[in-house]
Formats: C-alpha cells, structure tokens, sequence
C-alpha cells in the first residue's frame, strides 16, 4: 500500500489507447485500475473492445454478461445495472461482450455516433476519481468514442523493433480529434511495456523513445513478467494474483506516479 494526499473530488477520464495489438493495453487498464484502488480511489474500468479481455481478465464469463458496454451505449440498461464489482473494494467494471462489434456497423451513418460513450459516462462521472477505458486495438468509431469522452490518453508501448508502427497514426488520430470533437483532450503519457532488461534492443528502443518524446514518459516501465501474464487466467489483476512480483510492483510505481504528476 502507498499514500498520496487524496485529491479533491474530479473524476479523470482516461482511455488506454494504441491501435496496434499486443502491447499491454489491457493489461495496464485492469492493473493501473486495480492500483488506484489499493490506494482507495474509486475507479471504473470501462471495457470498451468486442474481444472483452478486460471482462475476463477479473474473471467474468464474457459469454454470460447480461448486462453490457454495448447494452448502456444504446439504452437497453442502465450504467449502475451494468457495473460489475470485482475483486478490489473501490472497483467496478462495466463489461463487454461480442455484442459491441455491432455498435460500428449500427451507428456508422448517425452524424453524433461519436458522442454515445461520453452521454453515458457523464452523468456517473462524479461517483469516481477515475474512468479508465480499455479501447480496442484499431482507430474506428469506438476509439474514436473513447477518445471524445476522455480527458486524457495514456499510450502503451512495447519496446520492441516496430514499437514507433503506427504510433503516428495515433497522434494523427488524437489532433482530430482534438480540432473535431474534444479540445481538452490530452496524451496523457506514454508508457513502456513488455521491458526485457537482459536484451540491448529493449534498451534501445526505450532510449529511442524517450530521446523523442521525454517527459511524456513515465519513468515507470513495465517489464515482461511471467506473473503478470499468468494473471488473466486466473481473472485477477497482477496485485490480487503476486503482490510481490515485478509487474504488480511496475503498476503501483506508474500509480504513483500519475497521481503526483
């Protein structure tokens, strides 16, 4: 456990964003999450990809999710009967489920497709200190939502060979909508993932990315740890799973770190 000053009431709405697949995006939305609320801030991890690892990874069904991401975006249920609770006192979760691969093919034509995840996040906003979004990996209408919604980005990267593919994209994406949709939107930071200390090109590209971007940068990194991928399986974060370990140490560093920043 660790302590940093509670802040006054002000949710942050964070969106865990990188179109590019398999660099810890997920993994850092359920352990970022868990972390906040070791240190009692209420937080609510939206998941907001059709693949729904962030529903399994605390250990629901995603085939048996009732109540749904999908199922609050268009009016078939309320925010409070979709949030879940799991493992950790302050946290809650609003699942997904292959029911959201529907939203973009549904809602494509509507001129305020855009605006769905941020009507609803909204009105329960002031229930949390955070809101963290796990997007999903591509830059359709769904990242596009989070990105409205959110006050901030935070970028994972793995610090690996084509660890800066796409990443221009990203930052494409988000001046868009910053000019188009939500002025006040932020990178956040930008996080290294899947750290392998024992080999020069972790190294390597870590320096490179640091050279480039600098203090949006945490100085937490993330290394790649065997613990934090038995995790998901048992559906727990990395701290309900070994406290001790490496990663869970990692994420309550990044924690930390965001909320003196």
């Amino acid at each position: 456990m660790f302590h940093v000053k509670q802040k006054d009431k002000n949710c942050e709405i964070i969106a865990v964003a990188n179109q590019k697949g398999g660099v810890g995006k997920t993994t850092t939305a359920i352990n970022l999450g868990a972390a906040f609320a070791i240190a009692e801030r209420n937080v609510l991890i939206v998941d907001l990809d059709p693949q729904a690892n962030s529903t399994t990874g605390f250990g629901f069904n995603k085939h048996r999710v009732e109540r749904d991401i999908y199922s609050v975006l268009v009016g078939e249920t309320s925010q409070k009967e979709a949030m879940l609770d799991c493992s950790l006192q302050f946290l809650k979760l609003i699942p997904s489920s292959r029911n959201l691969a529907r939203f973009e093919l549904e809602l494509i034509s509507e001129d305020d497709n855009h605006l769905y995840l941020k009507r609803i996040l909204k009105p329960i906003a002031d229930q949390f200190d955070y809101i963290i979004i796990d997007s999903p990996p591509s830059l359709g209408l769904l990242t596009i939502n989070a990105l409205t919604a959110s006050d901030s980005v935070l970028i994972p990267i793995q610090t690996e060979y084509y660890a800066l593919e796409g990443l221009s994209d990203l930052m494409n994406t988000i001046k868009r909508i910053q000019e188009n949709f939500n002025s006040q939107l932020m990178v956040k930071g930008i996080l290294l993932t899947m750290f392998d200390e024992r080999t020069n090109l972790s190294k390597q590209v870590g320096e490179e990315i640091q050279g480039y971007y600098k203090s949006k940068v945490y100085r937490a990194i993330i290394p790649r740890n065997v613990r934090i991928a038995e995790a998901p399986s048992f559906g727990k974060p990395i701290q309900m799973y070994d406290i001790k370990s490496a990663g869970s140490r990692a994420y309550m560093s990044l924690a930390k770190e965001m909320m003196l920043r």
